[in-house]
């Protein structure tokens, strides 16, 4: 079964907030094995819809979204799902699953606090 990782962002018109998500996505390519995407929600190219279509038409049969999101707020709790049910309505050959964001992940919460306690100048508590 093919599968595929889309990683999902906001979105923005501006090109310079969309930056370290086109670098965080490139860096992971190289690093990854599995077919990694990046979409974006909405005022950004590529926009879930068109990667969903693309990923449907090159034959992939399962793809799970991740949100770079820090937290399940109306977006995830309601857009989202809704973009994610019209596209499986669409694409029916096309699992599509999606993942709580990656601010909930234990290890996100955990480099996070890394990057604070350098910040503060103090070390992380253990």
């Amino acid at each position: 079964m093919s599968y595929s990782l889309i990683l999902l962002a906001h979105g923005s018109s501006d090109p310079a907030w969309r930056a370290p998500f086109e670098r965080l996505h490139e860096t992971l390519a190289t690093r990854m094995q599995v077919s990694l995407r990046l979409a974006y929600m909405e005022l950004s190219e590529p926009s879930l819809e068109s990667t969903v279509a693309e990923l449907a038409s090159a034959g992939v049969q399962r793809a799970e979204i991740l949100p770079l999101f820090f937290a399940a707020g109306r977006h995830l709790r309601k857009d989202v799902p809704a973009q994610v049910e019209a596209l499986a309505a669409t694409h029916t050959g096309i699992e599509l699953t999606l993942l709580p964001p990656v601010g909930e992940h234990p290890a996100f919460i955990d480099a996070l606090a890394a990057v604070i306690a350098e910040q503060a100048g103090e070390p992380l508590p253990t």
